[in-house]
């Protein structure tokens, strides 16, 4: 054993220089040597900062596709029932503020860069659920879709020129903003006995993030009002993913009815009766008000007769 790592420290402590900064700037420069050249796990701290790390990596990755499934459900179906609007609106601003606050904040980008890409794919959900709502109006959804747009450039204009002050006490406000956000769609949910168009994959896939999180923001961050946030987010995805099991494969009430109307208009198609060719001007003019009783039946007259239609008396 201690031959194989003597060959391992020898490739270890001779990695290429851009990589070696890489490590060192992830977990410093003391637990890179401990960890890496040394291949010396015995440093509880140093482990747990790495593993802290790798996480943060994978969590920041994850986050980049985490709602490209719900993205992708919405386009493919063209319908987004069982999405509430508020949910994705709410949770879009809690996104950005823990963003503009990190960064602000000097965190280490392992620690909240996933809200980037999360912040990303939930407004183009919250745009994708306006233009395939139930509206009936096309204008109007384009104008919902343009008003909404315009809420969240001025958002993030003036989160980005906010004090680091106010962004403290909109991070507080971020603990509201998770439940708000997350409420309506369980209150949604559970009206409707089904969880629509919302991505299992998503909700997973949050929920496993949310986890590491809550560790992340322990080891490298210590901020309570951060970890109350992500422990406050785990809940309600929790809950969600309890939704998703007990509701799987139930059909909305919204998709239900575009079913019967569906069928209804292909089952009953309305029938239209043809018009005789052979009649003339003055026939429509005469009775173009009355509906007939009875078909009109040719019948054979004399020889020279200009009459060639007639009702035929049962």
């Amino acid at each position: 054993m201690d031959a194989i790592t003597e060959k391992l420290t020898l490739i270890t402590q001779n990695l290429p220089a851009p990589l070696r900064e890489l490590g060192v700037s992830l977990i410093d420069e003391k637990c890179y040597v401990k960890l890496i050249e040394q291949l010396d796990f015995s440093d509880t701290e140093c482990v747990k900062l790495a593993l802290s790390k790798g996480l943060g990596i994978a969590i920041v990755v994850g986050g980049s596709i985490v709602k490209v499934p719900q993205i992708a459900l919405i386009l493919r179906t063209r319908d987004s029932a069982g999405l509430s609007v508020p949910s994705y609106i709410l949770e879009t601003l809690s996104y950005l503020i823990t963003l503009f606050y990190s960064y602000r904040n000097s965190f280490p980008f392992s620690t909240f860069g996933e809200n980037v890409f999360l912040s990303v794919q939930d407004i183009v959900v919250s745009l994708l659920i306006l233009l395939y709502g139930d509206s009936p109006n096309p204008s109007r959804r384009t104008g919902d879709i343009g008003l909404l747009t315009g809420f969240f450039i001025a958002s993030i204009s003036a989160l980005y020129s906010m004090s680091l002050e106010n962004l403290a006490y909109l991070q507080l406000a971020t603990l509201p903003l998770s439940l708000f956000s997350k409420l309506p769609q369980i209150v949604a949910n559970h009206k409707a006995k089904s969880t629509g168009q919302l991505s299992a994959f998503a909700v997973l896939s949050q929920i496993i993030g949310c986890v590491a999180r809550v560790y992340t923001t322990s080891t490298e961050v210590g901020d309570p009002v951060v970890q109350a946030g992500f422990g406050l987010a785990l809940l309600l995805n929790l809950i969600l993913g309890i939704q998703m099991v007990f509701y799987w494969g139930n059909v909305p009430p919204a998709a239900k009815k575009k079913t019967v109307a569906a069928e209804k208009k292909n089952v009953y198609p309305t029938e239209v009766e043809p018009i005789d060719e052979t009649l003339t001007q003055d026939y429509f003019l005469t009775n173009g008000r009355q509906r007939r009783s009875k078909p009109m039946q040719r019948v054979d007259h004399a020889e020279g007769s200009s009459r060639k239609w007639e009702r035929k008396v049962d």
